[in-house]
């Protein structure tokens, strides 16, 4: 399978963006999908994941801000990013889990900057 994520970009605090990871092969198959970021210089980090029976699981920072979503019919899966911070500047991957098999999608850069 391939991941290719999309929709970064720059915004002001307080903005919103909304990621897509469009895979290139139906998403039914993947237990657990979801985006992980990483910021200069830190490790990468959990953002949000989906389970295939639509259970969400977040990371205390971005709780009641982002949203993560899945369209089966388009293999895509979704990030919605309200409020943003610029805390939240990194490069966000997004992946997909199948057995014990994880495939990651090529990042995309979100800079929330002033």
């Amino acid at each position: 399978v391939q991941l290719q994520a999309s929709g970064g970009g720059l915004v002001q605090p307080g903005g919103s963006l909304r990621l897509s990871c469009a895979a290139s092969e139906s998403i039914f198959s993947f237990y657990l999908m979801g985006w992980y970021r990483q910021a200069p210089g830190k490790q990468r980090d959990k953002v949000a994941t989906m389970t295939s029976g639509g259970s969400t699981n977040y990371a205390a920072s971005v709780k009641d801000r982002f949203t993560i979503s899945r369209d089966n019919a388009k293999n895509t899966v979704y990030l919605q990013m309200n409020s943003l911070k610029p805390e939240d500047t990194a490069v966000y991957y997004c992946f997909a889990r199948k057995l014990a098999l994880d495939t990651w999608g090529q990042g995309t850069l979100v800079t929330v900057s002033s």
